[in-house]
């Protein structure tokens, strides 16, 4: 036994993770994995919450290293969106510990249930489908420029080598041009993110598409930090507080960054639409369960 826990039962765990991992890379919902598996070994709702955030904070560190190229440029924004994620995280969590526990378990089937229908609706693939259609757009675009100019310009390119042509790449617009709205709607996924986080980056997501910040793959980076930021600073209130199962955090951890490493090539051989799909059966089978567990 170490911590109260069997090797047979920490194992679990390890795996739990590894599935968060894969499922949080594949649907962005790696707490629909991990926080159940947290609640079946016997931890409370509250402090399996709060060891979830620990254990998947690995998994945004491991996303903003490999999202430099998208995050480029951008160094404003990206420390705004950090310390408004990391404000939100330490609200999310103070009210998480401070809030009686009995709030949060009667919260917490709704929130699963709210999860899920984000990912049956997907903004994520609508927002990939859209972006992938701007850049066809734009590529048409250039090519017909290009066969333009051509006729014009052949007697230059016979006699002086160029560079080919590329469509200028995409930028994220200034900061001075954001909605005001657009500031509510980060701080509060940042808060959501502290206080449950379960399918945070995807409200993060809807919220920077709905305010055109930018293409896909850059918002896609820039809601990566809302949700790091909110969850290193909720894992430093939680470990003060001395809220966090260490051995099922540590394991958990150690589990989401093997199943993040490997879901790249699996993903690749599976339908999005059957990983989403899965993921939200999941989500409601847990919501009907909680629910009339705690209803």
């Amino acid at each position: 036994m170490i911590a109260g826990f069997s090797i047979t039962s920490l194992l679990l765990i390890l795996l739990a993770g590894i599935g968060a991992g894969f499922v949080g890379y594949a649907v962005g919902a790696s707490s629909l994995v991990s926080y159940p598996a947290l609640l079946a070994f016997g931890i409370p709702p509250v402090l399996a919450n709060a060891s979830n955030t620990v254990g998947v904070v690995g998994t945004g560190i491991g996303g903003v290293m490999g999202a430099r190229k998208e995050l480029k440029g951008q160094a404003v924004r990206s420390i705004t969106y950090v310390v408004i994620g990391a404000f939100g995280g330490v609200a999310g969590a103070f009210l998480l510990l401070k809030l009686d526990p009995s709030v949060f378990e009667f919260a917490a089937p709704v929130l699963i249930l709210l999860s899920s229908l984000i990912i049956a609706i997907n903004p994520r693939g609508r927002m990939q489908a859209k972006q992938a259609a701007a850049d066809a757009t734009a590529q048409l675009k250039h090519i017909e420029a290009t066969e333009a100019t051509e006729a014009t310009e052949a007697a230059k390119r016979a006699t002086t080598p160029t560079a080919p042509h590329r469509p200028p790449e995409q930028l994220v617009q200034p900061m001075s041009q954001d909605s005001w709205w657009v500031w509510l709607g980060v701080a509060a996924v940042a808060i959501y993110s502290g206080y449950f986080g379960a399918g945070a980056g995807t409200l993060a997501l809807a919220v920077l598409d709905a305010a055109k910040i930018g293409p896909f793959h850059k918002i896609n980076a820039l809601k990566t930090l809302i949700g790091t930021g909110a969850n290193i600073s909720a894992s430093v209130v939680f470990i003060i507080q001395g809220a966090v199962d260490w051995p099922a955090a540590i394991m958990l951890c150690i589990g989401c960054f093997i199943g993040g490493y490997i879901a790249p090539p699996i993903t690749r051989k599976i339908p999005a639409n059957i990983m989403r799909a899965a993921a939200v059966i999941a989500g409601i089978i847990l919501t009907i369960d909680l629910g009339l567990k705690t209803y």
